[in-house]
């Protein structure tokens, strides 16, 4: 299963984690390993990788995502 992680800017508090993990989990195909505040690893059943989504719904739940090399 692919993996990747984000590094997620305004995420600062348990209600931050909290609308994370429940917008990254919205996305058909993605499991939500694990989200810290600041960061969030996922993973994929699907290839490719939805990274895009997964971006979108965090921008939506107003956040912003970029991948973590």
């Amino acid at each position: 299963m692919p993996k990747f992680t984000l590094r997620i800017d305004g995420m600062h508090c348990a209600s931050c984690v909290r609308r994370v993990s429940q917008s990254l989990a919205s996305i058909p195909g993605v499991v939500v390993e694990e989200v810290t505040v600041g960061t969030a690893k996922v993973s994929s059943a699907e290839q490719p990788v939805p990274l895009d989504a997964a971006i979108a719904a965090l921008a939506e739940a107003g956040f912003v995502a970029h991948l973590e090399s």
